[in-house]
């Protein structure tokens, strides 16, 4: 061999391939690809980035004090268990590495998010899909694939790229039937978009024992998607580990500090919500209109299956978007072959994808 060489495994994985943002030969697009916020970023969050530009010289809190804090305050946790990382991607990483390896396995259900398999891959443990029932997360079925080996198991809940999701009861079964020494990780990325009265994003089963962690992200309704921050609720046991192993000033201090503004700015956040709860309805009632079938979302995008047939298919239809100038997420990676994932957009942006629709399937 001429070349250092990676561990066992490591060339066996799929490389993840982020939503389009561009088209060749366009010049003006759309991209409703990467299920970032419709409105954006909060102007207070805007400004406390700007503001962090003159400290470029010095090195960030490594201990994200105030950020902490801020979101301690906002949803009323104690800001020691919490853990912010480069992403909630970082913090779902870290936890896999450190609670799984060689021998092991990483269990998640059949739609959910690319890089829960790619993390057990690169931990050196063994990614296990449980199967879904109409794209919704099987309890039973998760349940019935936990082995002696299982380490970790990652539920999104809401799901992405399906946008379904598990009741706070269903959540609570699913902990309840795990090992005390299994991991449960509930990925709540898209958690402030859902009004649904029998949804939780899992903090009292963070408090109800020491084997479950929640993350989030301030890459969706927070609109931070470039800043690459997220935070995590743990156990203290799981927390310290965590504060172990991550990257001693793993958040920059033009994250944090957008962050702490963009958690304190509840007006914005609230507004986004609102948005996204006129356009979803919106826009599945106008792709049902269209004789596409939807499977019912509850984060800020919708997937939409597209007919069988060569000339009406979820490829052809993305073809024919993107000439439109118009970027949506091929999602056969996930097992989904002919859907398309769309985000929801600001108002012109949805007006502009339905009358491309109405024209392909016309």
């Amino acid at each position: 061999m001429s070349h250092p060489q990676p561990k066992p495994g490591i060339l066996g994985i799929a490389p993840y391939v982020g939503g389009k943002a561009s088209v060749p030969g366009v010049a003006h697009v759309i991209k409703l690809s990467s299920n970032e916020d419709a409105l954006g970023a909060s102007p207070r969050a805007a400004e406390a980035y700007s503001r962090a530009a003159r400290k470029l010289s010095r090195y960030p809190d490594p201990n994200c004090t105030e950020l902490r804090q801020a979101i301690g305050e906002r949803h009323g946790i104690e800001p020691e268990r919490i853990v912010c990382g480069n992403g909630s991607d970082e913090l779902l990483g870290l936890l896999c590495h450190s609670y799984a390896g060689p021998g092991d396995e990483v269990l998640y259900s059949q739609h959910g998010f690319l890089m829960y398999g790619i993390y057990a891959q690169s931990a050196g443990a063994t990614p296990v899909m449980a199967p879904e029932t109409d794209r919704h997360a099987d309890v039973d079925a998760l349940l019935a694939a936990v082995t002696p080996r299982t380490k970790v198991v990652f539920i999104a809940n809401p799901n992405n790229p399906t946008g379904t999701y598990l009741s706070s009861d269903e959540m609570g079964r699913l902990r309840r039937g795990l090992r005390q020494d299994v991991l449960l990780v509930i990925d709540a990325a898209y958690a402030e978009y859902v009004s649904r009265n029998d949804y939780s994003p899992g903090l009292e089963l963070v408090d109800d024992g020491s084997n479950t962690v929640m993350t989030r992200t301030f890459s969706k309704i927070h609109g931070l998607s470039s800043l690459r921050l997220g935070w995590c609720y743990c156990p203290p046991v799981i927390a310290d580990v965590l504060n172990r192993v991550r990257a001693p000033f793993n958040i920059n201090a033009a994250a944090q500090a957008a962050g702490k503004a963009a958690i304190e700015d509840v007006a914005f956040t609230v507004l986004s919500r609102a948005h996204n709860q006129v356009w979803l309805p919106w826009l599945s009632e106008r792709m049902v209109g269209l004789g596409l079938r939807i499977t019912p979302s509850v984060g800020n995008f919708l997937l939409v299956d597209f007919p069988e047939e060569e000339r009406r298919c979820a490829a052809a239809a993305d073809i024919f978007l993107q000439l439109r100038g118009l970027i949506c997420r091929r999602v056969e990676n996930y097992g989904l072959p002919n859907s398309l994932r769309i985000t929801i957009g600001r108002d012109d942006e949805m007006h502009a994808v339905v009358d491309a629709l109405a024209d392909f399937m016309g």
